[in-house]
């Protein structure tokens, strides 16, 4: 599993206050579990945030993001940005936090047996 360390200490540090927080390896990256819920994931390229499917289609249309496509679906409530794109600490707090603002609202994953 390869991800963008640098990004992954940045996003840790912005979410060390919270004691709602693990990490688990997904979609070739470390993801960061909010309320056992996947908010948001770096990745060897940037990061994957879950912001819900109408700030996504916002976003697709004024930021430079890109849907996520998985095994030929549309996923909806999912963007990948660049890390190129957060930079700037301002940057990465604002996608971490349309993350967090959708957290509450988006569906626990299945638990498996």
């Amino acid at each position: 599993m390869s991800y963008n360390e640098r990004l992954a200490n940045r996003v840790r540090e912005l979410l060390e206050d919270r004691d709602d927080v693990t990490e688990k390896a997904m979609f070739s990256g470390i993801c960061f579990m909010v309320d056992e819920k996947m908010c948001i994931c770096v990745t060897s390229s940037g990061l994957l945030c879950r912001i819900g499917a109408s700030k996504a289609e916002e976003k697709l249309e004024d930021s430079n993001c890109r849907q996520m496509i998985n095994n030929g679906r549309t996923m909806k409530d999912f963007v990948y940005v660049d890390d190129t794109d957060v930079e700037k600490q301002q940057e990465l707090r604002h996608w971490l936090s349309l993350c967090l603002e959708f957290n509450p609202l988006a569906k626990s994953s299945k638990k498996k047996k």
